[in-house]
């Protein structure tokens, strides 16, 4: 069921930014891909934040994750595309050979990020560790890959890589020396965050059941049974 929906997703979402033109696509995608950035970096101490505020008890600490995620994708998406709308609002004139491809391919490209970041915000649900077809390990992209991963692990090699500052904010992962000396950072955002979903999610398929205790005989009275 998850399959046909994030299709559906990328479907839409591709039409409606190939709609725009090919330089409304590239600034839709550009839009999606930062305000991604800034969700993905920023959703826990926001939720953190809400969490202190509200104060609305144990059962909400699990949801403000993806409150938080949602949220902040959704304004820094708004904030950005008006902005550049405000910035630049001529429109560019795109060559009639490339028009047609570019606005496509890129409107496809929007579709697929969009369905990366909406698989990341499963993660984070207070639903059990897997509903409605999605599970953590699968690709769960029609079983051909796995976009959630693929934008968690980009976002974790830029902070861990490229935009590094010697010892400053990791977006996921604890840093492990391995027998060699050699040290390498190991990933956990998708095993924290299904961990969680087993404990706290409603059960799942792989919850832990508790088996009723074996009956107890009791003996009638007014017998000559010793009661050891």
């Amino acid at each position: 069921m998850i399959d046909i929906a994030l299709l559906i997703i990328l479907g839409l979402v591709a039409w409606c930014v190939a709609s725009e033109g090919a330089w409304g696509a590239v600034l839709v995608f550009l839009s999606t891909f930062f305000a991604g950035i800034i969700a993905i970096n920023y959703f826990e101490p926001l939720a953190d934040l809400l969490d202190k505020t509200l104060n609305l008890g144990y059962a909400w600490t699990n949801r403000w994750d993806f409150i938080a995620y949602m949220l902040l994708f959704i304004a820094a998406a708004f904030a950005i595309r008006i902005g550049v709308e405000r910035i630049m609002p001529t429109f560019i004139e795109v060559h009639p050979l490339a028009h047609d491809g570019v606005r496509w391919v890129v409107g496809v490209m929007t579709g697929y990020l969009t369905v990366a970041i909406v698989l990341t915000s499963m993660h984070l649900t207070p639903l059990p560790r897997t509903f409605l077809g999605f599970q953590p390990e699968r690709d769960n992209f029609l079983g051909l890959s796995a976009p959630d991963r693929q934008w968690l692990g980009y976002v974790q090699y830029m902070t861990e890589k490229a935009f590094s500052r010697g010892g400053g904010h990791m977006f996921d992962g604890s840093t492990v020396q391995l027998s060699d000396g050699t040290q390498v950072v190991i990933p956990s955002f998708t095993i924290r965050y299904a961990s969680r979903r087993s404990m706290t999610g409603g059960g799942g398929a792989n919850a832990p059941t508790i088996e009723a205790p074996a009956p107890v005989v009791v003996p009638q009275s007014g017998g000559t049974a010793m009661p050891f």
